[in-house]
């Protein structure tokens, strides 16, 4: 809001032409002081804006929308308009919508496709970036952090765990490496006819870059932007792949009936001691009953620590074609805040994305894995990664060359 000062004076004059003159400049001042006031009055007039904001069901649709509510308590000139576009597709909708005039102000999406974004031309920077990066946690920042400038807001942080099943398993029974976990499944298949030692999807690079992280071979090198070299097909990555098929014989289910809907209702019927997912299975496993528990990964063949894991972060972008980019920044920033946080995980029981204090029993397995996790890289590659690594992860369990099929996928995912 503008402020305008006013003057007072109080001035004496001898003479009628003084006084006729003061009087006729009294008038202009009047004159030009009432049109100040309509003018000041005009400017101050707050505009209403709504703001549209795009974001997945299922725990972050309410988010937004109490979050929204909550926004207007300090802001009520700003409306929040909920919009379901899930996470997965908001990077090909913001595309088309965007330039289109309709669509969002601020949009949820994946840390990794930021390099897609930024190329695009589809966000904004960040408006407070160091005040983010000293509120966030550190892989947060890191990972909206592209080309030296950072994009968005995180709002939370993810990774998967072991989830094991107490009435399948007990603690003293989990595995602490993975040949450990494959001679459990073996002995456990063999004793519970229909039911499942261990299951995962084995067709999703999401989960199985897991096997390609050994002696700390990183997808696109250490900080994830080698374009030039995936380092897929690496040594240490074809060992772990050949390991990860040798898993087959402790769940003899090819890969077309291992996906994530499959091997989740396996856990969540009680069917499976242990499981490979995220946060955000918690709510469903809890509902159907299943007593359960979270642990780090086991480690991979010659090592003694957590398997590394990709690590995401989920975060709140301000569109580059909002009209109201000030108020947008305002509302993503404000999901930071420690009272937002605690309550999107309440809704969602995803990790916040800074050093907040929540009530769970299952945070401290996905904290200390998190210690071991990776951002997923985030260069517009990324793009090509998850089709040529599911296709290759699919084929190598089910029993193709594993050295073939990394060179493959090299190939389609490197810009040489």
């Amino acid at each position: 809001m503008r402020r305008t000062k006013t003057y007072k004076g109080l001035y004496m004059f001898k003479g009628f032409a003084t006084a006729t003159m003061i009087a006729a400049a009294g008038l202009m001042v009047m004159s030009c002081g009432k049109g100040k006031e309509e003018a000041s009055s005009s400017a101050t007039k707050v505009e209403n804006v709504t703001l549209t904001v795009w974001e997945s069901t299922n725990g972050p649709d309410e988010f937004i929308k109490q979050a929204g509510a909550k926004f207007h308590e300090t802001h009520p000139n700003v409306d929040i308009k909920y919009v379901n576009v899930e996470l997965g597709d908001a990077i090909g909708q913001i595309a088309l919508d965007g330039p289109a005039g309709k669509g969002p102000d601020v949009f949820a999406a994946p840390h990794d496709r930021l390099g897609t974004l930024v190329s695009g031309g589809h966000v904004l920077p960040t408006s407070n970036p160091d005040e983010v990066r000293a509120h966030a946690l550190g892989a947060c920042s890191t990972a909206l952090t592209y080309g030296g400038t950072m994009y968005g807001y995180p709002v939370s942080a993810e990774t998967y765990a072991m989830f094991y099943n107490k009435a399948l398993i007990s603690e003293d029974e989990l595995p602490k490496t993975w040949e450990d976990l494959a001679a459990f499944a073996k002995k456990f298949n063999e004793n519970n006819p229909g039911k499942y030692g261990f299951v995962m999807d084995v067709g999703n690079s999401y989960y199985t870059i897991i096997f390609t992280t050994a002696d700390g071979n990183r997808l696109y090198g250490a900080d994830g932007t080698d374009s030039k070299h995936s380092n897929i097909n690496s040594p240490a990555a074809v060992k772990g792949m050949e390991f990860f098929q040798s898993l087959r014989d402790a769940l003899p289910v090819p890969a077309a009936d291992l996906e994530t809907a499959t091997v989740d209702a396996a856990f969540q019927s009680g069917t499976a001691a242990i499981h490979i997912t995220g946060l955000w299975n918690v709510v469903p496993f809890e509902k159907a009953g299943i007593d359960f528990g979270v642990a780090p990964l086991p480690s991979l063949p010659g090592d003694t620590k957590p398997a590394a894991s990709f690590s995401g972060t989920r975060a709140m972008f301000v569109s580059a074609y909002s009209d109201h980019p000030e108020e947008a920044n305002e509302f993503a920033k404000f999901l930071m805040s420690d009272e937002m946080q605690i309550l999107r995980f309440n809704l969602t029981k995803a990790a916040p994305s800074l050093k907040v204090k929540v009530d769970s029993p299952y945070m401290t397995g996905f904290i200390t894995q998190l210690d071991f996790a990776f951002p997923m890289p985030s260069i517009p590659e990324m793009g090509t990664y998850w089709e040529a690594m599911n296709n290759a992860s699919k084929n190598i369990w089910n029993g193709a060359d594993v050295k073939a099929e990394l060179d493959a996928c090299d190939a389609a995912i490197t810009s040489k």
